[in-house]
């Protein structure tokens, strides 16, 4: 899929990188949007990827003394799911995160990637224009600031040139006066493309306390961002004059409903008409109304989110001591199970073919190479992401366990035994997958609730029946942990 992968070890490396192959290259951060896309032929005449992923500090999120807060290109989904901070002060932004595709797909996928993709279903680019966003450009020429209204041009169209990378987004941070949230239909729970999404930043004149009700509140200005029904995500600016000096009774919220459906354009697919898209528009922009309103707009976010980074992980990064040339003949020295493994081919594979093809290792599954039934689960470093959203060379100097390193030397795991006692292994091909998701979680929360063992296996898909044996077989597999200590 690619000619050349280069792992640096610097960010003027990659910037030089950029500057010598402009729209030949590509920078991999999580890559969970660029393998699919170049597969499926939408990003064309990529001969290099650039992978930044080794760099340490882009995976920050801070807060700076003019309360913006400030996140790295390498920052992913379930970082700011995970971040007090941003649940906290950027509460819209956790949302969207939350939503986006499962635990798997979160722990690759970062907020710049999702960004740059520029499509006008992606659900974190509406909150971030809600706020206020702003994008750091840099190259080797400078840099420049682009505010992310003005950031695209169409579909999958940026301001980017071919020699810049996303180097920060700030968004101010809420100030008490806020209260904002994000809303999402998809056609499913999770692993879903939005139909429609809608995020509302209202700002009150006077300060409402956190769990205050705010229905008799004057607004003094909001937004009303729509996603997925125009070419980029756009305003709903009749609905947000409208709602200036208004307070959020019932009648106020059908208008501003109305207007915001007013401002949508889109087109029919697939996934929806044109009609049933515009009348979602109006359906989610009261909801989102009516629960900022009452204060309720936290009430269906995790406490807890399950992150499926068991307890050890750190996080932490740790840097390349120079820049590698992935070629056909090169070594990609890689740890697997607790083994040494040596590659000299496989450069211009996924992580996947990598695994089943030059290491033997079949348990592991490929069920759609698209990142959407999660037979491909692995642990990279410690945390579990789709293995055929990895490029192979990332394994280098990597620590991967398979569906083969699962069991201890004596006995099963004690997940893999409730697969068997409990019937849950059906044809057995999303096996391995679902094992891999529930081992990550029993190490992330030994006694999880039924609620956070769904939240775990939302990016595992069954086609063989429901679920039910499955949540049970984890359930007992977290009483035999407890029981063995």
């Amino acid at each position: 899929m690619w000619k050349e992968y280069i792992s640096v070890n610097s960010l003027d490396e990659a910037l030089r990188i950029l500057a010598e192959q402009g729209a030949r290259a590509r920078i991999v951060a999580g890559a969970t949007d660029l393998l699919i896309e170049m597969e499926r032929g939408v990003r064309k005449g990529i001969e290099t990827l650039i992978d930044i992923t080794r760099l340490p500090g882009l995976d920050r999120i801070t807060l700076d003394e003019d309360n913006f807060i400030h996140i790295g290109p390498l920052v992913t989904h379930n970082h700011c799911v995970a971040s007090r901070l941003v649940v906290d002060m950027a509460f819209p932004l956790a949302q969207a995160a939350w939503e986006v595709g499962a635990p798997q797909i979160r722990n690759r996928g970062t907020i710049a990637g999702n960004l740059i993709t520029a499509s006008p279903a992606n659900d974190t680019i509406s909150p971030l224009m809600a706020m206020g966003a702003q994008v750091l450009l840099q190259s080797s020429q400078g840099k420049r600031v682009i505010p992310l209204e003005k950031f695209y041009t169409g579909v999958r169209g940026t301001v980017m040139h071919p020699d810049e990378l996303l180097v920060d987004i700030s968004v101010p941070a809420l100030e008490d006066v806020q209260r904002g949230m994000f809303f999402k239909l998809g056609l499913r729970r999770a692993q879903a493309i939005s139909v429609i999404n809608v995020a509302v930043l209202l700002t009150f004149d006077g300060i409402p306390a956190k769990a205050m009700d705010c229905a008799t509140l004057t607004i003094k200005r909001a937004a009303i961002t729509l996603g997925a029904v125009a070419p980029t995500i756009i305003h709903a600016v009749e609905a947000e004059q409208f709602l200036a000096g208004k307070v959020l009774d019932p009648d106020t919220i059908e208008q501003a409903a109305k207007l915001a459906m007013q401002a949508a354009r889109p087109i029919g697919d697939v996934r929806s008409s044109a009609d049933y898209r515009c009348e979602m528009i109006r359906v989610c922009t009261g909801r989102a109304l009516r629960l900022l309103s009452k204060g309720e707009e936290r009430s269906k976010f995790p406490h807890n989110p399950v992150l499926l980074w068991g307890r050890e992980t750190t996080g932490e990064i740790y840097p390349l001591p120079q820049s590698i040339y992935h070629h056909p003949g090169e070594s990609i020295l890689t740890r697997i199970n607790g083994k040494e493994y040596c590659f000299t081919t496989g450069h211009h594979k996924n992580l996947l073919r990598l695994l089943r093809e030059e290491a033997g290792l079949t348990g592991t599954k490929e069920g759609c190479g698209e990142g959407e039934c999660g037979a491909c689960t692995v642990y990279l470093d410690g945390i579990a992401v789709m293995s055929c959203l990895v490029p192979a060379p990332r394994a280098h100097k990597a620590e991967i366990i398979t569906i083969e390193g699962l069991e201890g030397a004596e006995q099963l795991h004690p997940v893999q035994q409730a697969f068997i006692d409990d019937g849950a292994v059906q044809c057995g091909y999303c096996t391995p997958g679902f094992l891999m998701s529930a081992a990550k979680l029993l190490e992330e929360r030994p006694q999880p609730t039924r609620d956070e063992i769904r939240q775990a296996i939302t990016g595992n898909l069954c086609r063989c029946t429901g679920y039910y044996k499955i949540i049970q077989a984890i359930e007992h597999a977290s009483q035999m942990e407890v029981e063995n200590g």
